[in-house]
């Protein structure tokens, strides 16, 4: 199981310090999350941020930039000359989704796809052996600190079963991430449901306990 621990929910004024905190404790992963205030409410972060940030931790985290914008497919250039490894992009907010996850990996980055907890897996079958990540959204974009939606488990389950269908007729495999209400009291749930990847923000960065100690207890649950 990859930690993708969520830097949204890291002390802001900080991020420098506190992504650097994650990595030492042996995460090598760091989620990133985009929103322009148009395709969510809410506003975060772009390049420049993203760029300071590569800068300041070398090479060695994977950047996994999850793109809550609506024109990604005119930017997403900008998120891979920043630092990031992989990009996901939503199907909603793109026009030409087939197009642009193969522009993203023709760019030297890793694509994925976002569904919404309301989004039907079909746009992502039908790039399925274009793409590296399907990124399972278990709460509504836009917002920390939500609770997951259980839901997902049948969107999950069929995804798997068409990643393992690929994959036994010789095609690409593909990761399954879920973002939003990812604790240590689910995670093990989600792995047995097929989730390759997770995503943690306030399990991890919180102000009860180091990212360290937090990482402890998520490691202890999937035991």
């Amino acid at each position: 199981m990859i930690i993708a621990p969520s830097v949204l929910t890291a002390d802001l004024a900080d991020l420098g310090n506190a992504c650097s905190e994650a990595v030492e404790a042996g995460l090598d992963w760091l989620h990133l999350d985009v929103m322009d205030g148009n395709f969510v409410p809410n506003l975060t972060f772009g390049p420049p941020v993203i760029a300071k940030l590569r800068k300041a931790l070398g090479d060695a985290p994977i950047f996994d930039a999850h793109l809550m914008i609506e024109n990604a497919e005119e930017s997403f250039q900008q998120y891979i000359d920043a630092g990031c490894n992989h990009i996901s992009v939503h199907v909603e907010a793109v026009k030409h989704l087939h197009r642009c996850v193969t522009a993203i990996r023709a760019a030297g980055a890793s694509a994925g796809v976002t569904l919404n907890p309301g989004t039907s897996i079909d746009a992502a079958l039908e790039v399925l052996s274009e793409i590296d990540m399907v990124l399972v959204m278990s709460v509504n974009p836009g917002f920390g600190g939500q609770s997951f939606i259980p839901t997902v488990e049948a969107k999950i389950r069929r995804l798997k079963e068409a990643i393992d269908a690929q994959v036994a007729a010789g095609g690409r495999p593909v990761k399954i991430q879920v973002d939003g209400g990812v604790k240590a009291h689910n995670i093990a749930m989600l792995r047995e449901w097929g989730v390759s990847n997770c995503v943690v923000g306030s399990g991890l960065f919180n102000d009860k306990a180091s990212i360290a100690d937090n990482l402890a207890v998520i490691h202890q649950a999937l035991e």
